[in-house]
């Protein structure tokens, strides 16, 4: 059963759904270890291509060949058989700020 089935979503899920976060296009540049996300509130997130291992691999005209899905909330590469998420992409993002301050927010 689903998060949203069971009504029990959570932060992202909510931000996502609540605030109506969408993915708006995603480029990538392979030559500089780098993907692109930039979301319909002009907010635009990185992510290191090196970091999916199906795309990490993959050739070029593979790699560009990419579409959105679930209106906004995914992107599908058909020929490398790999989704990834927008509530992926926000979590990723999260976890660099919260490494990012020196932290430990289990611990402080």
């Amino acid at each position: 059963m689903s998060n949203l089935e069971n009504n029990q979503l959570d932060a992202i899920e909510n931000i996502i759904i609540f605030a109506g976060l969408r993915i708006k296009t995603i480029d990538l540049h392979p030559e500089l270890d780098l993907m692109t996300i930039c979301l319909n509130t002009q907010i635009v997130l990185s992510q290191r291509i090196s970091s999916y291992k199906l795309l990490k691999y993959a050739e070029n005209h593979k790699l560009m060949q990419h579409e959105l899905i679930g209106g906004g909330t995914g992107v599908h590469w058909p020929h490398l058989d790999e989704d990834l998420s927008l509530k992926g992409f926000l979590q990723d993002e999260l976890g660099k700020v919260v490494k990012g301050n020196g932290t430990n927010p289990i611990t402080a």
